[in-house]
């Protein structure tokens, strides 16, 4: 009998131990069938307490994170996990000699095999950008440069910062009679407005084209990025805003530019800085506004929400649910626009933890709920997102006199065009500005690609960075002012 406690007390232990394999954060990448080369990143953080198991997702590539899961079930090395709102199941066996979960993953009827690895900080970031990715050359890289290329420095001396970048101008700078520049979307960016993990540098492009078609360009990296000085983290949209001054004031101090019509052509949150910079400046001759907001980016944030979660299939009652979450936290951000960072945070982690604690309804565990808590309060809490989400656009675009284009693509996910391109014609009537054209571009994403979907997905798989038919028309546009 004892020998038989011994040997039941052994399996308990091995159970127990092989169960606890399973906890903490993975990593895997699915190979979606029927697309050459179209791969989705999924990271699966697993937790347990007292023997009860919960579980939430990441995609990155599609900008989602924390979607919550309603069953985890382990037995053994085994592991079963699913989404039911999102038709989402994966079956996975744990391989102590790789420590890795060979699995399938399932949405609806199809399922692809899915292998995870134990995260790390090498592996997945949960940012932007991914760690060791290297550049590939794209086909509209320029490949050979035929205009004049001048490494700069300028300085924004309201901030102390000094910025970095490229000026490119045609050969004959005799006839050229305009420049630009160019304004990159949200989150810290080369002058080329890469993002590694897309493998695509839209503003190479857009400047390689401009010059070649006799418009001088300059790009520069973003305050705090390659070889500019400065804080990213701390900055807003307003301190943007103060580089590009800084960059208007560099071009009239040089006697070979000042003659020069200048342009300001700003991509996502660069078409919203952009009017913040025109609206005060009349000597700013023309802007072009990419995938720019034209109504309160509240409204932005909540629709791309659900357009994202559409994406991924989710249901409508759940895309209702998440709208109105969002909504009441935005609204709790821009009514104490003025209470502190620690006081803030107070009312956020409340907000949200009641939020999740109702929306998990048993299916989180009180830590994994905290840990979510802690990690979207102090991304919505800093200073960068405080006042995006309280910004107007329509403050700026009404004050706007100059000729203006605003483009979007009509898959834009991100931003989406219906809302916006009507909210800039609005605002530009209201200027009683006679000088402009809204145009949506069919078929394009928010980098302007030619797209499927319109997904943050397929950003990388696309070979195309920009599309032709938005570099003929932003060329087409600038050269009839």
């Amino acid at each position: 009998m004892k020998k038989i406690i011994i040997i039941a007390s052994l399996l308990l232990l091995s159970e127990i131990t092989q169960a606890q394999n399973f906890v903490g954060d993975w990593n895997g990448v699915l190979n979606i069938p029927g697309a050459q080369n179209l791969k989705l990143r999924l990271v699966l953080h697993i937790s347990e307490k007292a023997g009860v198991y919960t579980s939430t997702m990441d995609s990155p590539d599609q900008g989602a994170k924390g979607l919550l899961t309603d069953k985890t079930v382990v037995s053994d090395n085994t592991i079963i996990i699913e989404a039911s709102k999102l038709a989402l199941k994966y079956v996975g066996t744990y391989q102590a000699d790789s420590n890795r979960i060979t699995g399938t993953f399932s949405q609806g009827p199809g399922s692809i095999p899915l292998t995870l690895y134990k995260v790390t900080a090498s592996t997945y970031s949960g940012s932007n950008s991914s760690p060791g990715a290297k550049s590939v050359k794209r086909a509209q890289d320029p490949s050979d440069i035929s205009y004049l290329q001048e490494e700069v420095t300028f300085n924004n001396t309201k901030a102390n910062v000094q910025l970095a970048g490229t000026l490119t101008m045609p050969k004959d700078r005799g006839a050229t009679k305009k420049i630009v520049i160019l304004i990159s979307g949200s989150g810290p960016q080369n002058r080329n407005e890469e993002v590694v993990q897309f493998n695509h540098r839209p503003f190479l492009v857009w400047s390689d084209w401009l010059t070649r078609q006799g418009i001088a360009v300059l790009r520069y990296d973003d305050r705090g990025v390659g070889k500019s000085t400065g804080n990213f983290g701390t900055s807003t949209s307003a301190d943007f805003a103060d580089d590009v001054r800084a960059a208007i004031a560099y071009l009239k101090s040089r006697s070979d530019l000042a003659k020069l019509s200048i342009g300001l052509m700003g991509h996502s949150e660069g078409g919203m800085i952009a009017p913040m910079v025109a609206a005060d400046d009349q000597t700013i001759g023309f802007v072009v506004l990419l995938a720019a907001p034209g109504i309160p980016t509240t409204e932005v944030l909540v629709r791309q929400s659900a357009d994202q979660m559409r994406l991924l299939g989710a249901a409508d009652s759940v895309i209702k649910v998440n709208t109105a979450s969002n909504g009441k936290l935005y609204q709790l951000i821009k009514s104490h626009r003025n209470l502190g960072v620690d006081a803030l945070k107070i009312k956020l982690d409340s907000a949200l933890s009641a939020d999740l604690s109702s929306r998990g309804a048993g299916m989180l565990s009180k830590a994994e709920i905290d840990k979510q808590v802690a990690a979207n309060v102090s991304q919505i809490s800093g200073p960068w997102f405080r006042y995006f989400i309280s910004f107007d656009p329509t403050a700026y675009l009404t004050k706007l006199k100059c000729s203006v284009l605003a483009l979007n693509g009509t898959l834009d996910m991100q931003v989406s065009y219906k809302e916006n391109l009507d909210g800039i014609t609005n605002s530009l009537k209201k200027a009683g500005n006679k000088r402009f054209e809204v145009l949506p571009l069919t078929g394009l994403n928010h980098l302007f690609q030619t797209a499927k979907t319109g997904g943050v997905i397929e950003y990388g798989e696309i070979e195309e960075t920009v599309s032709p038919i938005a570099l003929a028309k932003v060329v087409d546009w600038i050269n009839k002012r």
